[in-house]
């Protein structure tokens, strides 16, 4: 069987933009993921990048080891 391809594309202009903010914020990923969900004056782009990199913190990786 061949290996399936992802189907999630992603611009250019925004890849890594959730991960500057949460550097400006001085805060790690999912510490930053967690503030903007419970942030109702969040904007809706920056909530779904945030549940984005929830969702994304559980996928399996390649070959990293816990």
């Amino acid at each position: 069987m061949a290996k399936k391809k992802s189907k999630i594309v992603i611009k250019k202009s925004r890849r890594g933009s959730f991960t500057r903010a949460a550097k400006k914020s001085k805060m790690g990923i999912q510490e930053k993921a967690r503030s903007v969900l419970n942030d109702p004056d969040a904007s809706p782009a920056m909530k779904k990048k945030a549940n984005f990199a929830r969702n994304a913190a559980k996928w399996k990786k390649g070959k990293r080891k816990k």
